[in-house]
């Protein structure tokens, strides 16, 4: 039977190392090696190969499992073994726009499902060197330490994080009113730029809650799992359980959900 806890401690070894080839890496990076995927979707070499070494270290780890890989370096074709029914999440650099830019924010995420039900989750952001990750049945931890949701009971208390949409701007207007109503019912709103390191941020009880539409699942898989494991709540836009791969969502604790649900529920 496979041993999660082992598993959790080799995939946070991997996530370093990749985070380790991300920050040397850095300082190297130059303009003309910037790739626009779509409209303000970047991507560099750094992305790629990251992805590729955390491809090449999870699949060992598992041979047989699926991905689900934000640069697609891996092909899915092989995807017979022993572990046929896991699937990989992964996001080699999820905060790239602040990468190429030198603001020190972004990660790398590592989500793991069981038959399509999340059982793992690590994100490491690079700047700090804080490796946050859970394994089903454990709380969530941080460096070694265990890590829990915020207390706070008040949305006037709360800090929030968000983000903004990059190309989808189809709820743009009912996103900007709910902007402006947290704006004024919170301690403040901060977009750090990484959706990981902000679910991240929610499980240690930095923020209160995030939210944001026009996600991916490699933005989110590994962070949400975190949340939960740490004690919070995870949904998406309509209070449902789609916020993998339904692009939005919204995490919090237990606290501050009903009313911040609330002012959600009321724009979207």
């Amino acid at each position: 039977m496979l041993n999660l806890e082992t598993l959790c401690t080799q995939v946070c070894k991997s996530a370093r190392e990749a985070g380790a080839f991300i920050r040397t890496e850095q300082k190297k990076i130059k303009a003309g090696q910037v790739e626009t995927k779509s409209r303000n979707s970047l991507v560099t070499y750094v992305d790629k190969q990251s992805e590729a070494m955390l491809v090449k270290a999870l699949g060992t780890l598992l041979p047989g499992s699926a991905f689900i890989a934000e640069e697609g370096t891996v092909s899915n074709a092989d995807n017979k073994g022993p572990y046929s029914n896991y699937q990989w999440v992964i996001d080699p650099l999820d905060g790239t726009t602040n990468f190429i830019h030198g603001i020190p924010c972004f990660a790398v995420s590592i989500g793991l499902h069981r038959d399509q039900v999340p059982v793992l989750g690590v994100v490491y952001e690079v700047n700090m060197d804080e490796c946050f990750y859970a394994w089903e049945g454990s709380p969530a931890y941080l460096n070694g330490s265990v890590i829990k949701v915020s207390a706070t009971s008040k949305l006037e208390d709360s800090l929030l994080a968000t983000g903004f949409p990059y190309y989808d701007h189809g709820q743009e207007e009912e996103y900007m009113l709910l902007f402006r109503q947290f704006m004024r019912s919170t301690r403040g709103l901060r977009r750090l730029g990484s959706a990981a390191t902000d679910l991240a941020y929610v499980a240690c009880g930095r923020f209160e809650a995030f939210y944001e539409y026009s996600l991916q699942p490699w933005d989110v898989s590994a962070g949400a799992f975190l949340v939960q494991q740490a004690g919070g709540k995870v949904c998406d836009f309509q209070g449902g359980k789609d916020f993998i791969f339904g692009k939005s969502i919204v995490a919090c604790n237990d606290g501050v959900f009903t009313e911040l649900m609330h002012h959600v529920n009321h724009y979207f």
